[in-house]
């Protein structure tokens, strides 16, 4: 079908693209590059198989969208799925497992060369995942289109915020979620989803400003590291919760958030940032969070005070298994209404 046959109003077709949409990535606005990566989940997992599920609850969208009329006009596009990349991923995955088992059990890796060895092949598996995201997103960059990464767990936007950063000169992450990231190599591997946010702060120079929303699980050195970095600001869940039952609104409080934010955002959205009722599989679910609704006028709130969003994560989504698919809808629904974010501030 093409483009101009297309009917929004028509049933979804099941095409492989995120939202069933006709456009090709070279003529779309805005093209999704999918990363099936999962391998460092802590707790729970299935990260890795988040695109092919939100793809598949993506067609049965409505796409009206109040917040952004229209703004998918523009073109969204789907790159293939590299599924080289999952497969490389489950591999290391059984690796990982390993080392967390043993770690758990009390065991000590510099003790221990096998498991020494298994996170050496972990670690470097994740840098040449890194640099294959680099790759991937500049290439896109540098042909003049907006890129949204679809995860795969949260160590997946590394190599891409890099590539913004080297494009944008400056920019500011918007970190939506329940845990600060700021573990320093978190059980051995250098690129845990639990050490995004450390390495980013480490890497990516150009980042002036990491703000962090709805954060309500994190450990001591994180605070400390927080406290010491005039980059990081935190908005803890709770204390967030505790001003709004005290009379300030959530409309205050997205002013003062967006307000620690420079001209150029990226959005680095886990979905556990949401109430469990959203993501009720993912890999770490926390209770408390944002609702649905929280999260999208505060999305909302970035683009009307004038900021540009230069990209965008989705990760951290993990499809139950069988008829459940729930965590993939809501996945599905926030991504979209990112990609209206994204358009409409560009």
């Amino acid at each position: 079908m093409s483009v101009k046959e297309y009917n929004p109003s028509d049933v979804g077709a099941a095409n492989g693209n995120y939202f069933g949409m006709p456009f090709t990535p070279e003529e779309s606005a805005l093209v999704l590059v999918s990363i099936p990566w999962g391998v460092t989940a802590s707790y729970g997992g299935g990260q890795e198989d988040a695109p092919d599920a939100i793809i598949g609850a993506s067609v049965q969208l409505d796409f009206y969208d109040p917040v952004s009329p229209d703004e998918w006009r523009k073109g969204i596009g789907t790159v293939p799925i590299d599924y080289s990349v999952q497969d490389r991923s489950k591999m290391l995955r059984s690796e990982a497992r390993r080392v967390i088992n043993f770690l758990e059990r009390g065991g000590d890796v510099d003790k221990n060369a096998r498991m020494g060895a298994r996170i050496g092949r972990i670690n470097k598996g994740c840098e040449e995942l890194n640099a294959k995201v680099y790759e991937q997103t500049s290439e896109w960059l540098n042909r003049g289109k907006l890129v949204g990464l679809v995860g795969g767990d949260h160590s997946v936007p590394l190599g891409y915020i890099k590539a913004l950063g080297e494009r944008h000169g400056s920019l500011g992450v918007l970190h939506i979620d329940a845990h600060c990231d700021l573990r320093n190599a978190y059980e051995g591997f250098t690129y845990s989803h639990a050490s995004i946010m450390y390495n980013v702060l480490q890497q990516v120079p150009q980042v002036e400003k990491l703000v962090q929303v709805g954060i309500r699980d994190y450990c001591d050195d994180e605070v400390a590291l927080a406290r010491e970095n005039n980059k990081v600001v935190q908005f803890d869940d709770y204390l967030l919760s505790t001003a709004r039952f005290e009379g300030t609104t959530w409309t205050e409080q997205c002013k003062d958030i967006v307000s620690h934010l420079p001209q150029n955002v990226y959005i680095s959205f886990d979905i556990d940032g949401l109430s469990a009722d959203n993501c009720p599989h993912t890999g770490t679910p926390v209770v408390g969070g944002l609702s649905f609704n929280q999260a999208l006028y505060l999305l909302d709130s970035v683009v009307r005070s004038g900021r540009k969003i230069v990209g965008f994560d989705l990760v951290e989504v993990a499809p139950s298994e069988g008829k459940d698919e729930w965590d993939a809808n809501v996945g599905a629904r926030m991504l979209w209404k990112m990609c209206g974010l994204i358009l409409k501030s560009n």
